[in-house]
C-alpha cells in the first residue's frame, strides 16, 4: 500500500444528535434513521453486521441484510439454520447487530436476544423471493468445506431438474427467519474532532432509558 494507513481520517461534519432528536423511543428513532439511509444511500442500506458468539467463546461477524423491521418485531434476518452463525444462535440466542451508513456518517449497535420466527413467517418470506434464490436455499450446505465451485454447480443441475415443474419451491426444514428482540440500542453520529454524539438507549425494568455516552 501505497498510503500511510496511520494517517488516513476524514472530518465528520453532519448535524448533531441532540436529546430533542433522539426522543424517547429507539424504533422511532431507528425508523426514521432507516428511511433518510435508503433515500441517502448507494447501496445496501439494509446491510448489517451480525455478531455470535458460540459455546468456543470465540466472536464471529459478518454482514447479511436486515429483511424485516418493527417496533413489535424487533430486527429480522433470514439464514441456514445449520450455518456457523445458526449453529452459535443455537448455543447462545444472543447476538449483536451493526448498521453503517457511510453517508449520512452514522452507526446504530444492538444488542439483544434472539427467536426463530414461526413457520409461517418464514414461509411467507421464502415463497417471496425469487425462484433462483429459492432454488439457492436448497443448493448451499452454508458453511460446509466443499472440493470447488463445481460442487454447486452440479448440485444446481440436480436440484433444478428435481423442482422444473414448480413455479415456487417448498422451503428448506433448514432455512429461516430470526428475530433479534433488543435490550440496548446505541446511535452514533459522527461530529467534528472526533467528539462524536452517542445516544444510548436501555431495556430496564421494561422501560428504555436514554443515556449520553462521552465518544
Amino acid at each position: 500500500m501505497n498510503r500511510d494507513l496511520a494517517a488516513m481520517r476524514r472530518n465528520y461534519a453532519q448535524d448533531g444528535l441532540t436529546e430533542d432528536k433522539a426522543g424517547s423511543c429507539p424504533f422511532a428513532l431507528f425508523t426514521h434513521w432507516l428511511a433518510e439511509a435508503v433515500q441517502t444511500e448507494n447501496l445496501d442500506p439494509n446491510a448489517m453486521t451480525l455478531a455470535t458468539q458460540g459455546k468456543d467463546g470465540q466472536p464471529r461477524a459478518r454482514i447479511l441484510l436486515l429483511k424485516g423491521f418493527s417496533k413489535e418485531k424487533g430486527w429480522v434476518f433470514y439464514t441456514n439454520y445449520e450455518s456457523d452463525k445458526g449453529q452459535e444462535l443455537a448455543e447462545n440466542p444472543r447476538c449483536s447487530l451493526l448498521f453503517w451508513w457511510e453517508m449520512l456518517e452514522r452507526q446504530v449497535r444492538i444488542e439483544g436476544r434472539v427467536e426463530k420466527l414461526s413457520d409461517d413467517e418464514s414461509d411467507a418470506y421464502y415463497t417471496s423471493r425469487p425462484r433462483d434464490s429459492q432454488l439457492g436455499a436448497w443448493v448451499s450446505e452454508q458453511s460446509q468445506i466443499i472440493s470447488g465451485r463445481e460442487v454447486l454447480s452440479e448440485r444446481q443441475a440436480i436440484l433444478e431438474e428435481q423442482y422444473r415443474e414448480f413455479d415456487t419451491l417448498p422451503r428448506p426444514p433448514h432455512w429461516g427467519g430470526y428475530r433479534v428482540i433488543p435490550t440496548l440500542v446505541e446511535f452514533w453520529q459522527g461530529q467534528p474532532s472526533r467528539l462524536h454524539d452517542r445516544i444510548r438507549f436501555r431495556l430496564e425494568g421494561g422501560e428504555w432509558i436514554r443515556e449520553r455516552l462521552s465518544p
